[in-house]
């Protein structure tokens, strides 16, 4: 049931393969305000998209580990045009920055799947109007160390047999995982249960959120992962797609067999939704307040939107097809 202090409008600005968004936007109409700029930030004209260095003051953002360089990189590229405004990143997980952004802490909650009824309703009980706005896709990747030269594809059978609640403890070598493997202990890296990530793989390959064995290494922070898994011949793990791509020497991507072949992951597939069950898209959270309140969030959060498919090659995503692009433009042009 949707209340008064929940109204929730959607931007899909990604939409791949059965994920179709409509769009509807409180507070995104364009109209500046102008009054005295004293007393603070939140009082100076707000312009829509480029606010070419007309606004200052923070914006504070929070959450997902894979949406954070995003949101840095349009941070960068809007920080060229706005020197005095200061738009600060954390890295929390999806969780943690829900858990900030509910108790309005932050503008911005940068997340790598969709708010949950529990999330929601936190938002709701501290009064936390928002909008959803999706920024790219992203493809989960299946990683392995360089030297590995037998787990070129995996099924997903053979992921639920590596990453299953009832693996943990017997599965222990990669010639369990396929007899046609060698004889070469399993190490595992994943992400932390405040990820999106953890939500998004657990849901996709054993079937329900938060199931996976225990006995392996979890961190928030995918550098540290991909670290672990270069380490070590027989170790795999799973994170975003960027950081298979930022860390070529260090990690690679093996294929995954949906039900329809092996498929390797990469830009093309996961738009055209090929690379499944692995491909998402990706979010971030704007508070309403924040938006219409202050002009150095809206004039970012413009910007940002504006800027999406810039944004996500910067930061090494998964950008907009023309198509996509158009129809961006298309809901954008309708706010009016």
């Amino acid at each position: 049931m949707t209340s008064s202090r929940l109204r929730r409008s959607i931007l899909a600005i990604a939409a791949t393969g059965a994920l179709t968004f409509g769009l509807a936007a409180c507070g995104g109409q364009d109209d500046p305000e102008t009054s005295s700029d004293e007393g603070g930030s939140s009082e100076s004209e707000a312009p829509d998209g480029d606010a070419g260095g007309a606004v200052s003051g923070a914006v504070t953002a929070d959450g997902s580990s894979t949406v954070g360089p995003l949101t840095e990189a349009a941070a960068d590229l809007f920080g060229d045009e706005n020197p005095d405004v200061d738009v600060t990143v954390a890295t929390s997980g999806t969780g943690g920055g829900f858990d900030a952004f509910c108790a309005g802490e932050t503008d911005i909650s940068n997340a790598s799947r969709p708010i949950d009824e529990e999330e929601t309703a936190a938002c709701e009980s501290g009064g936390i109007d928002f909008t959803e706005i999706i920024m790219a896709n992203d493809g989960l990747a299946v990683a392995v160390n360089p030297d590995n030269d037998w787990a070129t594809c995996l099924t997903v059978e053979q992921l639920q047999t590596i990453w299953s609640p009832d693996s943990e403890g017997q599965v222990t070598n990669w010639n369990q995982v396929d007899p046609s493997f060698p004889d070469q202990p399993l190490t595992l890296f994943g992400a932390g249960t405040d990820s999106g990530t953890f939500d998004y793989f657990t849901e996709a390959i054993n079937g329900e959120t938060g199931a996976i064995r225990t006995d392996y290494s979890p961190s928030e922070d995918d550098n540290v992962l991909v670290q672990g898994i270069a380490g070590d011949v027989g170790a795999t793990g799973f994170f975003g797609l960027s950081y298979v791509e930022e860390n070529p020497d260090s990690v690679k991507a093996v294929e995954v067999d949906g039900g329809n072949g092996c498929v390797a992951p990469s830009s093309e597939t996961v738009q055209s939704n090929e690379y499944i069950p692995l491909g998402r898209p990706l979010f971030i959270y704007v508070k309403n307040e924040s938006y219409t309140g202050q002009p150095q969030v809206k004039a970012f959060v413009d910007f940002y939107v504006e800027n999406a498919v810039d944004v996500a090659e910067r930061a090494l995503f998964i950008g907009l097809t023309p198509e996509q692009q158009q129809t961006a433009a298309d809901e954008l042009a309708s706010l009016g």
